[in-house]
């Protein structure tokens, strides 16, 4: 008897192409064909829209256009493209040969389809040294900073994020003094104690002094919120080796939460990494990270749209972070203390990782490495 499965957009399709016996040759072939890309072209002119329809339809893909496309009755249009991967390589070629600004869309759908380096999923625990960092259970002092992070270790944690200043909103930056008050002895201690070749350790910090005095005792990586403002973060970054985070912030973070507003919130950001990978790749920085920002300049909607849209920005070809834990977005959907956030925070990671974070800031690591192994089994079930 004839049976028919409905099965899940998410099914791993060449591992159900294998089971199946497919010839391999097949298997490249059609797996580009099995899932749909839904690209929103913005500004694009009615004479661009009204060829780029023709040609998609040519393929078999379709385009979404406003009305008054069709006669030019409107100058411009955004448009919603709707196409397998298949159908999106053979538009592409189609738009170098048109004109319009088509020559230059033809360009970035064909960059658009680069496949993103194979990732490993990381973990990072975050660990503050200061006393006001919006999440009390996050604070260590330095007598229990060692064992506070070997634990974080043995749950799972692959970087260790350390901040000894808080960048919460409302807060204002002590002063490199007081931040090399609060860091030396933990940086110390942590070395002392060999944990610096357990894990990655990270300084959450866009202070050169604090960096270069970190990177010189073993850490290996800068988490700057500032997203690499000051050139000589960049260099440091170079001269060791380290990884660096570039973060998108809009503001500061005593006045970023007063009413934030974009016109366009993912191209703000995508210029705004665009400009700053150049400006750190200037300065000879190569294991760049990118970081959007959640709650760094944005209300619910826009840490939102980040979280679900994430997939965007893996045209930079590079890791992306996402930090959502206990942030107070959650409390915005649903009222919940900080201390009452886990769940919350786990369903927003859990979507990150569908969207394509590879790197997961947090600061309950035990419940999140198994939230991600039981992510991964799900994703790598054979169909």
């Amino acid at each position: 008897m004839i049976e028919i499965l409905s099965l899940s957009p998410e099914t791993n399709w060449r591992a159900l192409m294998e089971k199946l016996n497919v010839d391999q040759g097949g298997i490249a072939i059609m797996e580009r064909k099995s899932s749909m890309h839904h690209l929103l072209i913005r500004g694009i002119s009615s004479p661009a829209a009204n060829i780029l329809k023709q040609d998609a339809l040519s393929v078999g893909a379709e385009v979404a256009v406003a009305a008054g496309v069709v006669s030019c009755e409107v100058e411009t249009s955004d448009a919603l493209l709707m196409a397998t991967e298949k159908q999106l390589r053979l538009l592409a070629r189609k738009e170098l040969a048109q004109p319009y600004g088509l020559k230059e869309l033809g360009r970035k759908l064909s960059m658009l389809l680069m496949k993103p380096k194979d990732e490993k999923i990381r973990l990072m625990g975050v660990v503050n040294v200061n006393s006001d960092s919006f999440y009390a259970q996050s604070r260590s002092g330095v007598d229990e900073i060692v064992s506070r992070a070997a634990a974080m270790i043995e749950d799972g944690a692959d970087i260790i994020d350390i901040g000894a200043v808080s960048s919460r909103p409302g807060s204002l930056y002590p002063g490199i003094e007081e931040e090399m008050r609060r860091l030396h002895p933990v940086v110390l201690a942590l070395e002392a104690a060999g944990l610096i070749n357990e894990a990655i350790f990270s300084l959450d910090s866009f202070a050169p002094t604090a960096i270069e005095f970190a990177l010189d005792h073993g850490f290996r990586m800068i988490n700057d919120i500032t997203g690499c403002n000051d050139p000589a973060v960049a260099r440091l970054a170079a001269r060791y080796d380290a990884e660096l985070v570039i973060m998108h912030m809009k503001g500061v973070p005593k006045t970023m939460q007063i009413a934030p507003t974009y016109d366009d919130l993912l191209s703000e950001i995508t210029n705004f990494f665009t400009e700053r990978i150049a400006r750190a790749q200037a300065e000879g920085a190569r294991k760049i990270i990118l970081d959007v920002g959640i709650g760094f300049g944005k209300e619910l909607e826009h840490n939102l749209m980040l979280i679900k849209h994430l997939g965007h920005f893996k045209h930079f070809q590079l890791p992306l972070l996402i930090g959502a834990s206990r942030k107070s977005m959650i409390n915005a959907i649903i009222p919940a203390a900080i201390e009452e956030r886990l769940p919350g925070t786990l369903a927003l990671h859990q979507k990150a990782l569908d969207a394509g974070a590879t790197i997961i800031r947090a600061h309950d690591v035990k419940e999140h490495k198994q939230m991600i192994e039981v992510w991964k089994a799900l994703k790598n079930t054979l169909i």
